[in-house]
């Protein structure tokens, strides 16, 4: 019977292969004309987003907006304190590290308020508790110690698993990732979030737009103080988008008006594009800021050294193994890039990554032994985590004074 039921859905999966053959890609709203797209005001909020890859002009504009409304929260000739910047890195399941490392940084008493952070995907989901700080520690916690795999994605049945590769847009379905991402990401967060905004700090959050194959840094607190009746939404799917790897995950569809008419671009994770970032190159924060004591401390949700393993002679085991690699050192060279920003500018450098010295076995992606030990282990790490060079670019790896 179990021979005759497996042949079965053998046979029903081929005549779906069969019925499914004619069908073209999935229906979508074309995307905005690109030469439009550094115009387009999502939801009518002019400083909704930002694209580094362009002219700094925008940027430089909200930076001098944020210096207004922080001087605006201070008694008149009240020196501005020491700003503290933070950029949270990708790395799936890895982000139980940062969280883990924010949570000690915590209970180390001398946790920072950031002026400014910035998340790429798993990083992303991590920015805005670390933004609003140490009461929010419970909740980061349970994101990233507290889920299954299910509470992340759903993978196809076997037997159906070719559909997806053929027809669909992503193998897995995200669609708990996204109660997830609701349940914390809700109107009272966003409330904080706009609050904090006014007090002239900054979230920003980092997607690829798949159409333009450009990076977009989405400003959250903009968006959040803006009271549109629809932040809220695109908040969530900032988020889910910006930990969206494409193809293992559905993109996200960012609807967008211009001209009279409606549109969609296609973003997906910011690892797309960067995975990692600050501000970009092309700001020269010395001249903006002047020679206030400002530190950017980044966090890399992995290791900086490569991990030997034995590839298999396979399409699919050789792909993973590339990808794997690309991704590393494309995460290496955004903090070099950095570095190399911050030592310009007069920026003190603070690098924290997962060690060579950390071992646990990860039996699946999202396997909640393997994100509870590696929480363990950067929450350990919080009392002295900080590197002041990036390893490879000097050999000085010693961790700095805190």
């Amino acid at each position: 019977m179990k021979q005759f039921s497996g042949s079965v859905r053998v046979f029903t999966a081929f005549l779906a292969l069969g019925l499914l053959a004619g069908c073209g890609s999935i229906l979508r709203k074309p995307p905005p004309p690109a030469e439009a797209a550094e115009e387009l005001a999502v939801l009518g909020i002019p400083n909704a987003r930002f694209w580094i890859d362009g002219q700094p002009d925008a940027l430089i504009a909200e930076g001098r907006s944020m210096v207004v409304r922080d001087v605006a929260t201070r008694p008149a000739g009240t020196p501005r304190p020491p700003t503290t910047f933070l950029a949270i890195s990708g790395g799936a399941d890895n982000g139980a590290f940062g969280a883990g490392l924010l949570t000690g940084w915590t209970a180390q008493g001398n946790r920072p308020v950031f002026n400014v952070v910035t998340g790429i995907s798993a990083g992303a989901l991590i920015a805005p508790f670390a933004f609003l700080g140490s009461d929010y520690d419970p909740q980061l916690r349970e994101v990233f110690t507290q889920v299954a795999p299910r509470d992340v994605l759903l993978l196809p049945r076997q037997v159906f698993a070719v559909f997806p590769l053929l027809f669909g847009e992503a193998l897995a379905d995200t669609s708990p990732l996204a109660r997830l991402i609701n349940r914390h990401a809700n109107q009272e967060m966003l409330d904080a979030i706009a609050r904090e905004y006014m007090r002239g700090r900054l979230l920003l959050v980092g997607t690829t737009n798949l159409d333009l194959q450009r990076p977009v840094v989405w400003n959250i607190g903009a968006i959040a103080a803006s009271g549109h009746p629809e932040a809220l939404q695109l908040f969530r799917s900032i988020l889910l988008a910006s930990a969206s790897i494409p193809g293992a995950f559905p993109p996200v569809l960012v609807p967008v008006d211009y001209d009279g008419r409606s549109f969609e671009e296609m973003h997906v994770d910011g690892g797309a594009a960067m995975q990692v970032f600050l501000y970009p190159p092309s700001l020269p924060l010395r001249e903006r800021v002047g020679e206030r004591e400002r530190t950017a401390y980044v966090i890399r949700n992995g290791r900086i050294n490569v991990e030997a393993s034995a590839t298999s002679r396979g399409v699919f085991s050789i792909a993973r193994r590339s990808a794997a690699t690309l991704l590393h050192f494309s995460g290496i060279s955004d903090i070099n890039r950095i570095y190399l920003t911050t030592q310009r500018d007069g920026v003190a450098f603070r690098l924290a990554f997962i060690g060579s010295e950390f071992q646990a076995d990860r039996r699946e992606p999202f396997d909640p032994p393997f994100m509870q030990a590696l929480f363990d282990y950067g929450y350990a790490l919080a009392s002295q985590p900080w590197h002041t060079v990036p390893p490879g670019v000097s050999s000085t790896q010693a961790p700095a004074a805190r």
